[in-house]
């Protein structure tokens, strides 16, 4: 089962300055057109190949569309050997529903 985290935990994780990643797994016009402030953009396609630029030893918080793509990815990096891996609820639509609506909505 994969850990999911609310778009208003990872909101208050970035009020708070916390130390993790946030992995935007969208294609490249998806995270052109709207995306988080702070996110690492790796392609969902790309990250088997880029797994070495992904630290391990901090949370990885994964985010696409709305959630699909993004279990995927998690899926994918709890089976190489990743710990502590979280799917954002919703994607980029919940964030831009609940946290900021001036993201574009595709």
């Amino acid at each position: 089962m994969i850990e999911e985290i609310t778009v208003s935990e990872l909101n208050k994780k970035i009020s708070n300055k916390e130390d993790f990643i946030l992995l935007d797994v969208r294609t490249d016009s998806e995270y052109y057109l709207s995306n988080i402030k702070g996110a690492i953009h790796i392609p969902m396609n790309s990250v088997p190949d880029t797994l070495d630029s992904i630290k391990r030893d901090k949370e990885i918080i994964v985010q696409c569309k709305s959630g699909v793509r993004s279990s995927r990815v998690c899926e994918f990096l709890l089976k190489s050997g990743y710990a502590d891996v979280k799917n954002l609820k919703g994607g980029i639509v919940a964030w831009a529903e609940q946290i900021d609506p001036s993201i574009l909505v595709y």
